[in-house]
């Protein structure tokens, strides 16, 4: 206390002025008139202080802060009970279903049937072998799937690395880039976003490991023959599937291909009988010695409208919805990012995006007048049947208003009037021996480094595509000079057609194969085939183009985004007429084979192995709790659906079809089939 009152001392008082001679004090007039000596000392410490804060103190301020909310909250969670995350979930969404894996481990259900993953187009990871200088330190690092942080270091030295030969479709000199092998091959995409991982878990919960399970990886950049060719990978599949069930008391495999892979494995059951040296020697009655059930999920069996617009454009809905929002992003000059030509340059070199041409042609797609889906309602909710609608009029009563008509058969139309206009008023001029004209790119030549194959289109070509106005599944066919290379090379390797006599040697050629209208499912009777898919979502079925305003070194068409329907429920939004789907492959693709064209003894199958159709009606998750939703129908988050992993687990346990309840049909599938006259 005496040390604090030692501090509290007021300063030493200055001697008292000197009085006059009345003796009165003059203290009180001076008092108010001299400024205290102790008030500029305390501003000048004051603005000394405030000098002394510079902005540095505050960044170190804020990053000392934010480290310690970190270290606070990372402390928290390991600190928290494991069963804590699950204690909120099921405070705020009620209590959590039992994963299928656990529900079915306790209704007593085992390993049985080794499995089989055949994964899709670009869900596998690839990792590089060799490469170029600009790829040093980079051995057997993934340059497809995981985080992509090498893509943001050196994308060009990606795009690079990622591209296979223009000529041959194979590597590129001094680059090998090959799949990643294993059950991590598929299993996330990239950390956090499941592939097949929640599929694999709920398997283990039965007691399958890797010997019951195989991940059949293979370079899905490659044609299907050519996998076989540079990487032996059919072969291997073949060998790992004999195996399997030598290895498992005789048990034949379940196989469940996903997207491509449906077309990649159909391949394979050709391949694995035909007599070497273009097949695997396996005989005819191969598929029915070694062969369970197949079940395909999502599966293109006839192709993808998204691939004719990866043709024209390399873009989707979504790619073209952020090039209208921002187009200085994926295609301005500005420090060479020209993102979409690179795109498009990578990707004209995988043939396997070829295999996902739509098949069939007008008869199965439909022609300039008509589609297998006229009549589909493009509602939130789910569709009806009926081909007109009932709603209010002005006076309550009510009143019929009929569907908006939808020309889905024209798979491409330069306008929109074009897209809505009747054939007969549509003025189409002939493209298939239009002269090209003068070369776009030939002022240029640092074009061909970043461009496409629309370098040698010229300008006359490129009117010429836009004046046929209307393009259905036939026509697109015929359309080679849009990328000469890349089409040369997908007509050597894969088919789009249908097969007038199957019994033509001809179809003995491995184009053929995986072209489900064109080649016969094997002699398997015993053989079950699923067609398993997702439904409830508008996925992408025709488009509405326009041409690009012209410039040096552009991709000269684009989805006309601005093109829209007339009211909230129309099929037409940004320029992509949408039809019922999961989102990436329209029901018409994924359900018609099992839904009549292999159903019951056919000319497609011979043998009569029983075909169902499975479709899991699309729920969005409710809240984020939910991560991407146990009951979607999303094309790749389907692999997480409950009813779907349920369905796989009570196979692979030696269930049937008909033990499963047989058909699940929540689309007009059936109805659309019937509007397809194809001899069967």
């Amino acid at each position: 206390m005496s040390l604090l009152r030692r501090r509290k001392q007021p300063q030493r008082e200055q001697p008292p002025p000197p009085s006059d001679g009345n003796g009165s004090d003059h203290d009180d007039d001076d008092k108010g008139k001299r400024p205290s000596s102790s008030a500029p000392a305390s501003k000048e410490a004051t603005r000394r202080t405030k000098a002394r804060w510079s902005c540095v103190d505050s960044c170190c301020w804020l990053v000392g802060c934010v480290c310690s909310a970190w270290w606070l909250l990372l402390f928290l969670y390991n600190a928290m009970p494991a069963s804590f995350p699950q204690y909120v979930t099921e405070a705020i969404t009620g209590p959590l279903p039992d994963p299928p894996g656990v529900k079915l481990h306790k209704e007593g259900l085992r390993v049985k049937h080794p499995v089989v993953f055949v994964p899709g187009i670009v869900t596998g990871g690839l990792e590089l072998w060799e490469g170029h200088h600009c790829a040093e330190g980079l051995f057997r690092k993934r340059l497809w799937g995981g985080t992509f942080g090498d893509v943001y270091k050196r994308p060009l030295c990606w795009v690079e690395h990622m591209s296979l030969d223009n000529e041959t479709g194979l590597d590129k000199p001094g680059i090998r880039v090959r799949p990643v092998t294993g059950l991590v091959a598929a299993d996330y995409f990239v950390p956090g976003y499941f592939v097949w991982a929640v599929l694999i878990a709920n398997l283990a919960r039965i007691g399958y490991e890797e010997k019951t399970m195989y991940m059949a990886a293979y370079d899905w950049r490659l044609s299907f023959q050519n996998t076989e060719v540079r990487d032996q990978t059919l072969s291997r599949i073949k060998s790992n599937i004999e195996l399997m069930v030598a290895t498992n008391g005789g048990n034949r495999v379940v196989v469940i291909p996903h997207s491509m892979g449906v077309l990649y494995f159909l391949h394979f059951m050709k391949w694995v009988e035909a007599p070497p040296p273009m097949g695997g020697g396996g005989g005819p009655n191969w598929c029915e010695k070694h062969i369970k059930a197949v079940l395909n999920i999502g599966g293109p069996f006839l192709g993808v409208p998204k691939a004719v617009a990866g043709l024209f454009s390399s873009e989707a809905k979504d790619v073209a919805v952020a090039r209208a929002i921002a187009p200085d992003v994926l295609d301005s000059d500005f420090l060479g990012l020209q993102t979409l030509r690179h795109l498009m340059r990578m990707t004209r070199t995988w043939d396997s995006t070829m295999s996902m041409i739509p098949k069939g042609g007008d008869t199965i797609w439909g022609g300039l007048d008509w589609s297998p889906e006229d009549g589909f309602e493009c509602k939130a909710k789910k569709q009806k049947g009926n081909d007109t609608e009932v709603s209010d009029g002005i006076n309550g009563e009510s009143v019929e208003v009929p569907p908006e008509p939808i020309n889905y058969g024209r798979l491409v139309s330069f306008g929109k009037d074009v897209a809505e206009a009747p054939s007969s008023k549509i003025e189409r001029i002939e493209f298939r021996d239009a002269v090209k004209g003068n070369n776009i790119a030939h002022s240029n030549t640092s074009c061909r480094d970043i461009w496409t194959e629309y370098h040698e289109l010229g300008w006359g070509g490129i009117k010429a595509v836009a004046d046929y106005k209307a393009y259905t599944a036939n026509s697109i066919i015929d359309l080679h000079f849009v990328a000469p290379r890349m089409m040369q090379r997908g007509s050597v390797h894969f088919s789009y057609g249908i097969a007038d006599n199957l019994d033509d040697p001809k179809y003995q050629h491995y184009k053929y194969w995986s072209n489900p209208l064109e080649t016969k499912l094997p002699n398997a009777p015993d053989m079950e085939i699923f067609s398993m898919y997702g439904v409830g979502i508008p996925t992408e079925r025709a488009y509405v183009y326009k041409l690009a305003p012209q410039a040096e070194c552009y991709i000269p068409f684009r989805i006309d985004t601005t093109a829209e329907g007339g009211d909230e429920n129309s099929c037409l939004k940004g320029g992509v007429y949408l039809a019922d789907g999961d989102e990436t492959v329209p029901v018409l693709s994924a359900g018609y084979m099992c839904a009549k064209g292999w159903r019951g003894k056919t000319r497609f199958n011979p043998a009569g192995s029983k075909t169902y159709v499975r479709e899991y009606n699309h729920s969005p998750p409710s809240n984020l709790l939910e991560g991407r939703g146990t009951q979607s129908g999303a094309h790749v988050d389907i692999m997480g659906n409950f009813a779907l992993i349920e369905d796989i687990i009570r196979i692979a346990a030696g269930a049937t079809g008909e033990e499963i309840g047989g058909d699940q049909v929540y689309s007009d599938i059936f109805k659309w089939s019937e509007k397809i006259k194809l001899k069967l």
